[in-house]
């Protein structure tokens, strides 16, 4: 068990700026993921973001109507 505390240990004091900047931007980006996932999951909001699926279609579909010329 030493030998994995070992493993995961941080020596917190030598961590540089840069360091701090990036394991707080990691946590952040974590943390946002997790309530975008359960926001995404979460049933009651199933209706709102399935009548919004074929957006990326339509806008396709009429980029190519302006192309043509129409």
């Amino acid at each position: 068990m030493s030998s994995l505390l070992e493993y995961f240990h941080t020596d917190w004091e030598a961590m540089t700026h840069n360091d701090w900047i990036g394991t707080i931007l990691t946590v952040v980006v974590f943390l946002l993921m997790v309530v975008l996932y359960i926001y995404a999951l979460h049933p009651k909001n199933r209706d709102k973001l399935e009548a919004q699926r074929h957006i990326p279609m339509e806008e396709d579909q009429i980029d190519a109507e302006k192309q043509n010329g129409r």
